[in-house]
């Protein structure tokens, strides 16, 4: 059963959920605990008064909730749904594969999202404006910027086959031009979270988007499970608080990813993985043998492009701090080969000029894709190793896998012979076998670096 809610274009619905009741689900998980032989199911116990107002919440975690969302921006999941909570799971629509969601927006979509929830803004004509001139940037460009791509693909991968540089070019044009775009663009996204992460978000929902999805999610499944009502009083559910980020108009075009190594914990006992570890499954936080790599961490501050902090969100074993926006911007290889930092200063500045008449929290949406941010990051070596292992491949989006080979050349400088450089390495390294199977990236496998510069 699903009831689909929406506010203009933006919908959210239920698609499934744990097939059992949450209450006796919660009460059977309680009972294990509590008596000494396996209780029946469906036996209740008072779970407002013995376990949800006494903090007992484990127990509420066995039950999940997955559901649609479509027609949110890019930036309230990145600067929303994925900023703070770790706790959930996500498959979001992909800019690189969706070809019409730069080259024709819906600048009517775009209005109606504004007036949707900042309903006080008097008038939207500067935002459409920014918006068409983002547009039209990317709209001159795009042609030129995919033949770019196809020769940058020749020249550092000359194993790729035609149709891969045919199926590729465009992608890799659309992921590295869409810097210019505000990151307000519609998105859809498959989001998965447990009973008690519905609860804690309903609660501390900071900016108007985020309290309309999450009050909906709430909404849908109190249609199918209303005894839970208990849990989401509506006074709970205003969101007192709200996103403040810091803001540095620096202005500067930056050519790479910036990567600061803050420290790491002793090395000592750490095991080191082979590639059957983590490929095509990876063991390392299931695994007995790996636990006291759990405890050596890796610290280091970043800064990198909205999009590219996109990116890095999909790793939620590692923790982060609240991002600084530098005011910089991102140029891609195949941006700067076109010589568009003309267009670059011209986008942040219009940009700029919309942060005195608006909320902070329609601002931070209509930034560009490839205004940067800057945040500190701290992970066990397990987790980075999971990162690395996907962020070294060369499938991978060129800023981020630029900024994991920084932290390898970062960890290599100040320790050549650092046994964490084996964590820092695509699966290919070792075994000389693409991993991506009919994806193989068409690089040299036997080249002796495996990471250097690429454009693509």
């Amino acid at each position: 059963m699903s009831l689909i809610k929406s506010l203009g274009n933006v919908f959210v619905g239920l698609k499934a959920y744990t097939n059992v009741d949450p209450l006796e689900l919660a009460s059977f998980a309680a009972k294990y605990c509590y008596e000494a032989q396996p209780p029946k199911f469906g036996d209740m116990i008072d779970v407002e008064k013995r376990l949800f107002l006494t903090g007992h919440h484990t127990t509420l975690e066995h039950f999940y909730l997955t559901f649609e969302i479509n027609g949110i921006s890019v930036g309230d999941v990145t600067l929303g749904l994925h900023l703070a909570s770790p706790f959930y799971n996500s498959d979001q629509r992909s800019g690189r594969f969706c070809s019409e969601m730069f080259s024709a927006p819906d600048i009517d979509g775009v209005r109606k999202y504004v007036g949707d929830f900042w309903s006080g803004i008097e008038s939207h004509d500067s935002i459409l404006d920014y918006f068409r001139r983002s547009v039209e940037v990317y709209n001159a460009n795009i042609e030129k910027a995919t033949e770019i791509a196809a020769r940058f693909i020749k020249e550092e991968r000359p194993f790729a086959s035609e149709k891969y540089i045919q199926q590729n070019a465009p992608k890799i044009a659309r992921e590295q031009l869409r810097v210019f775009m505000p990151v307000i663009f519609p998105t859809g996204l498959v989001y998965t979270i447990d009973l008690i992460t519905l609860v804690s978000m309903y609660r501390t929902a900071f900016n108007p988007v985020m309290k309309w999805v999450v009050g909906r999610m709430v909404e849908e499944m109190l249609v199918v499970f209303p005894k839970l009502k208990f849990m989401f009083p509506e006074e709970a559910g205003a969101g007192a608080s709200s996103l403040k980020l810091d803001y540095r108009s620096s202005g500067q075009a930056l050519y790479k990813p910036d990567f600061e190594l803050r420290g790491t914990m002793s090395n000592f006992g750490m095991v080191i993985p082979e590639p059957r570890d983590m490929h095509p499954v990876d063991t390392l936080h299931f695994h007995p043998k790996f636990m006291d790599n759990s405890v050596l961490n890796v610290d280091s501050t970043v800064e990198i492009s909205l999009a590219t902090m996109g990116q890095d969100q999909r790793h939620r074993l590692i923790r982060r701090s609240l991002p600084v926006l530098t005011g910089n911007f991102y140029i891609p290889p195949v941006v700067r080969e076109l010589k568009l930092e003309g267009a670059m200063e011209s986008v942040m500045a219009n940009w700029d000029s919309l942060q005195k008449n608006l909320p902070e929290s329609l601002w931070y949406i209509l930034a560009p894709y490839g205004a940067m941010v800057a945040y500190s990051k701290s992970g066990s070596v397990n987790a980075i190793a999971h990162e690395q292992a996907k962020r070294t491949c060369w499938c991978a989006q060129e800023e981020i896998y630029h900024l994991s080979r920084l932290q390898r050349k970062t960890i290599e400088f100040f320790n050549p012979k650092s046994e964490l450089l084996e964590f820092f390495q695509p699966p290919c390294w070792k075994t000389g076998k693409c991993a991506e199977c009919t994806r193989y990236c068409g690089r040299n496998m036997k080249a002796s670096e495996y990471f250097p510069e690429r454009k693509v």
